[in-house]
């Protein structure tokens, strides 16, 4: 039975140093790793997801390029040496002699979705772009994704992943923003998390209320010209609630960094039950915004997601483990947990565990994951893509939240206890808890006793 997804993203395949690691390390962009095939498997790839009914959106990097095998260098500008980023030189994108460096990203990106016949890319941290010019690079970049869809007659999507929240990136060029279709928002994952496992290290500490996730399912971004403590200043602009549809931002409750740049790369399935796994499902599937799922995650898999490298140069991978135990210190984790990126069996410790779906705990989870996306397909509420329409009320000493989605409305008990809610008299849609059901009982004063870590749903919100 399928689980109805429509895409699959793969991180990046362009050819790096090595047998193996993240991608985001390419030196070659052009170029598909020859350890996953080459060309000619990546586009056998393609085809058979088109195949099955699924589109494919690739990750790409154009904020830098890898430490090894680098010899863009040798032949021209294509590096600044005025501006760098968290792994090393930027791109020269509007220094002297950047008009050939722009132009090799922009028709790199073509090749992708014409030659490959790929349906979208993500745009890998865009806010590490550096780009003074009238036009920006993105904006360029779309102008010209848009008149190869319309002669290809297909559509073609660009996401972005930023962590500038500024809607002018997804605003249409018409509008006068850049005109990218949509970007991540790590806002929605940070306000789950926290919600969820009570960490409130880094760059959590200012989504420790349940009104953080409140906001970010109303507002879209929680940070939205607001202070926040970790970067030390205010951050962020609003989004325009009611043009702005909430389609154009990407959530979900896990994804590669999230889980990867953890210090043992653990999911939430290290620290949470079945019921709060329910929890972050159905806000990410029935939420306002655009799911993503990472990989295992609808079975609850356990397996880590750890980051890993093979640098052939042996100085080059002590530099990125040390790397990586300073980056880990900011987040107050302990630096001795964190696993060595070049060891191969970082590596090899982070590959799924297919059996675990056939287990009876993980079929009931996947179950879930179904229903949930049954809902999504045949419930109009689910993708009414007006933000302004989307309530919530909550509760912070209670632990609840209810969010409503036209008629129908979505409770949650994040306590470890039975909690008493008020709800609409609708019909009973999906009914998750830990060990059973959410509902314990449901009175005639419009209010539910619901299960430890559980969701209901139900089929009309009462006004």
């Amino acid at each position: 039975m399928s689980l109805g997804v429509d895409f699959v993203e793969l991180l990046p395949v362009n050819a790096f140093n090595g047998t193996h690691n993240w991608g985001y390390d390419g030196v070659l962009w052009y170029a598909v790793h020859e350890g996953y095939g080459g060309p000619a498997a990546y586009q056998r790839f393609v085809d058979a997801c088109h195949q099955a009914g699924i589109g494919v959106i690739q990750d790409v990097v154009y904020n830098h390029l890898g430490p090894s095998g680098n010899y863009l260098p040798e032949f021209g500008p294509y590096l600044s040496e005025a501006a760098g980023n968290t792994w090393g030189s930027s791109l020269n994108l509007d220094g002297p002699d950047s008009d050939p460096v722009r132009r090799h990203i922009i028709d790199n990106a073509l090749m992708w979705l014409d030659e490959y016949h790929v349906d979208g890319l993500r745009l890998d941290a865009v806010h590490a772009l550096r780009d003074d010019r009238a036009t920006h690079l993105l904006e360029e970049m779309a102008g010209e994704v848009a008149a190869l869809s319309a002669f290809s007659g297909r559509p073609l999507t660009l996401i972005a992943e930023s962590d500038l929240n500024d809607p002018r990136l997804i605003t249409p060029a018409e509008a006068g923003g850049y005109g990218l279709d949509a970007q991540w928002s790590d806002d929605f994952h940070h306000a789950v998390h926290v919600a969820l496992t009570g960490e409130t290290t880094g760059y959590y500490a200012d989504f420790a209320p349940l009104g953080a996730l409140a906001k970010v399912l109303t507002h879209g971004y929680f940070h939205d010209g607001t202070f926040s403590s970790f970067r030390g200043r205010s951050h962020g602009r609003p989004i325009d609630r009611q043009r702005m549809p909430a389609w154009r931002l990407v959530v979900g409750s896990q994804n590669h960094d999230q889980i990867g740049n953890r210090a043992i790369g653990d999911r939430l399935t290290g620290t949470l039950d079945a019921g709060q796994l329910a929890i972050a499902a159905t806000l990410t599937l029935l939420g306002p915004f655009t799911p993503m799922l990472f990989m295992g995650e609808e079975w609850g898999a356990t397996t880590p997601w750890q980051f890993f490298t093979s640098h052939p140069e042996p100085e080059l991978g002590a530099a990125t483990a040390t790397g990586r135990i300073s980056e880990f210190a900011r987040m107050g984790w302990d630096p001795a947990l964190v696993p060595d990126p070049q060891d191969p069996e970082t590596f090899t410790r982070s590959r799924l565990d297919w059996d675990e779906a056939e287990r009876p705990g993980p079929a009931r989870m996947l179950g879930l994951y179904r229903r949930l996306a049954e809902l999504r397909r045949d419930v109009p509420s689910f993708t009414e893509p007006r933000l302004d329409r989307v309530g919530v009320d909550f509760d912070a000493a209670g632990s609840w939240l209810r969010l409503v989605r036209g008629s129908t409305e979505i409770v949650v008990n994040l306590a470890a206890d039975a909690r008493r809610m008020p709800v609409g008299t609708g019909a009973v849609l999906l009914d998750f808890g830990t060990d059973g059901p959410a509902l314990l009982s449901r009175e005639d004063d419009g209010s539910v006793l619901l299960a430890p870590h559980s969701v209901l749903v139900l089929a009309e919100a009462s006004s």
